[in-house]
């Protein structure tokens, strides 16, 4: 059953990939084919929690195919194969053939290349074929963030995307080539036994933290998901950084992991989750918003891991798997709701024309769908019950405040708990600006008062994920019983642990929300039904003749907060100032850099190809310098030889 329902899903998308260029309806057809099937085939895996495994009977590279699906590759398939087809449909509207001729039929063939290859990714149990997937999944992904290349911003990230993946895939090729020297094969699994094997987990975790973008190594991640078309962008922030998760979460599982390990993580993840808010809330763009706040989730998910990983060490099942429960269901709730929030971004972009969150304005009345789902998704990403973005954080919560409750090393766990309340406090101030600044007020310019709402194919895959939030918030303990089969996989010894820590104090707590929210929807309706409509002028702050430009802007709204962050966002500030006696035009321009890119690795870069340059004069074209060159290197090899055996 499974190897049918996989056979379908990537037949349908290798047909997808040639017959998408000139037939688009069939390529949607065979996207949702494809889709179908895959999410068939993860589902039953996560809800029998068996294992399929296929060889193949051909040697490729030398090497026999090995296929596997199990618990932790279902979970992320999921995602893969229901953003890979709702995407589909929305770009069917949003990235036609009629409005971008040149672009969308590669854009549709490159799509089917990415979810396939990612597909791969998931199942491929060979490391050498899994390194052929990771490099077609990185190829692809650039060509989709490049689609639209006839803009600058997009060549340039696609390029520092591509450079970054394949500074990720260097350290990766060097990960699965001492793995396979240690261990005698190619083929992946768990190794806890093979002596000598933890260092390699360094290595794995460079080389995927860069796909995954966690901070620092998040450098290409603002610029691809902002450059990109927004449906890219939804599937890269959505699906493509979860193969990086992936790679971390399954290596962690399969490797001895070093002693230091789990507090490596933790670390890793409290940096990310608060800095990557912390440059979300200081962004004017929305797109470049939300690609931030990816930076954030993939910190929540670190944080998540890294207890897990320090409850192995410890012996500490009980929060253990509460926290990798809520790790892996935030996997999941992170990609339904950034793909939900990118498709209304992108909704956003259609009808307007921008991405300055300064130049929109009172879309709600214009826009009611897509502001009313934006923010069901501004609301799961801030982590506000009753969401799937709550579940998830409450799960981490649980094991986090159970293992401070311990008192003993693992207690020291408690700054996460810190840094996890204040990245949601952070989170709450960013998205109440998205979607006060873009959907609430006036206008702030013409195309934004005359925009459209998008069309229905637009609309359903939002109207979908949307749905399933709701659900996966209201009805937890129905999501975390699959996820446990798959927190099994990671670690089999916690299989008898209790499972229903989290969901045990989550459902008292839900229940009561839920009652109190119906209730109070009800008694609001009451009194909005009773009260009448009144129609009359607003307060006008004491102007005479106020405007939409006298409103809050997006720096404003966020001026206070960005200010506590300043040592690390280095705001760069303008400002023309209003001279003499008489009315005149001042002017304040502000921008917030790349910090780490613009401030460490652009200068880094410069200084190596400062070297390189001087280095290039050696190349003269001169034999007989060449020559002698080589007789002075192998001098030199030779003088090291011998004082070595002296």
């Amino acid at each position: 059953m499974i190897a049918a329902l996989l056979g379908i899903f990537g037949l349908s998308l290798l047909l997808a990939m040639i017959l998408g260029r000139t037939h688009a309806r069939i390529w949607l057809g065979l996207s949702a084919i494809a889709s179908l099937s895959g999410l068939y085939a993860a589902l039953i895996t996560l809800i029998t929690t068996e294992t399929w495994i296929w060889r193949g009977g051909i040697v490729l590279g030398g090497e026999t195919p090995f296929l596997r699906l199990d618990g932790i590759s279902a979970l992320f398939l999921v995602l893969v194969c229901l953003v890979g087809g709702l995407g589909a449909l929305y770009a069917h509207e949003y990235w036609s053939g009629h409005h971008h001729p040149r672009s969308a039929p590669g854009g549709r063939c490159w799509w089917s290349t990415l979810v396939l290859s990612m597909g791969l990714v998931l199942t491929c149990a060979n490391g050498l074929h899994f390194l052929f997937a990771w490099e077609a999944f990185a190829l692809s992904a650039y060509f989709l963030i490049t689609l639209d290349h006839d803009r600058k911003d997009a060549r340039k990230a696609g390029w520092l995307y591509l450079a970054a993946s394949h500074a990720g895939t260097m350290a990766l090729l060097a990960f699965f080539s001492a793995l396979a020297a240690r261990t005698g094969t190619w083929e992946l699994g768990p190794v806890h036994a093979q002596a000598g094997l933890a260092p390699l987990f360094w290595l794995a975790l460079f080389g995927f933290g860069v796909k995954a973008g966690m901070f620092p190594l998040h450098i290409w991640l603002p610029s691809a998901h902002a450059g990109a078309p927004s449906h890219v962008s939804a599937i890269m922030s959505a699906v493509a950084i979860k193969m990086g998760v992936y790679g971390i979460v399954r290596f962690s599982g399969w490797l001895p992991m070093p002693g230091s390990s789990g507090w490596v993580l933790l670390g890793i993840g409290c940096l990310s989750a608060l800095l990557g808010i912390a440059f979300a809330l200081a962004q004017n763009d929305i797109k470049r918003l939300l690609a931030y706040c990816s930076v954030e989730n993939v910190g929540i998910i670190l944080i998540g891991l890294g207890l897990s990983v320090l409850a192995v060490q410890h012996g500490q099942p009980i929060w253990g798997k509460a926290a990798l429960a809520g790790t892996f269901l935030h996997v999941i709730n992170h990609g339904l709701f950034k793909s939900l929030l990118f498709f209304g971004a992108g909704s956003v972009l259609h009808a307007t024309g921008t991405r300055d969150m300064s130049r929109l304005g009172g879309l709600w009345k214009v826009m009611p769908w897509t502001a009313a789902l934006f923010a069901v998704g501004a609301m799961a990403v801030s982590g506000l019950p009753p969401l799937n973005g709550f579940v998830g954080e409450w799960a981490i919560y649980q094991g986090l405040l159970r293992a401070v409750a311990q008192k003993g090393p693992a207690a020291g766990v408690l700054p996460a708990v810190i840094v996890l309340a204040g990245a949601g406090a952070l989170a709450l101030a960013a998205f109440a600006k998205a979607v006060g600044i873009v959907f609430l007020g006036a206008p702030r310019n013409k195309p934004a008062a005359h925009a459209v709402e998008c069309g229905w194919i637009m609309r359903t895959p939002m109207i979908l994920l949307a749905m399933i939030m709701i659900a996966i918030g209201l009805l937890p303990g129905l999501f975390f019983r699959p996820i446990m089969g798959t927190v099994a996989v990671w670690a089999p010894q916690w299989a008898m642990a209790d499972p229903l820590l989290a969901t045990r104090t989550l459902g008292g707590a839900h229940t009561i929300l839920i009652c109190a929210l119906i209730a109070g929807g009800f008694l609001m309706l009451r009194k909005i039904q009773g009260a009448g409509t009144r129609t009359g002028p607003t307060w006008d702050c004491g102007y005479a003749a106020p405007t939409a430009h006298m409103q809050y802007t997006s720096g404003s709204f966020a001026g206070i907060a960005r200010g506590w962050f300043a040592w690390l966002l280095r705001p760069e500030i303008m400002i023309r100032r209003v001279r003499g006696h008489f009315p005149g035009k001042s002017l304040i321009l502000e921008r917030v850099p790349e910090t780490v890119l613009e401030k460490a690795v652009m200068p880094g870069a410069a200084a190596v190809s400062f070297v390189a340059d001087g280095a290039r004069k050696m190349q003269h074209g001169r034999l007989h310098l060449y020559i002698l060159y080589v007789f002075l290197g192998v001098t030199a090899l030779g003088v090291m030889v011998l004082l070595g055996g002296m």
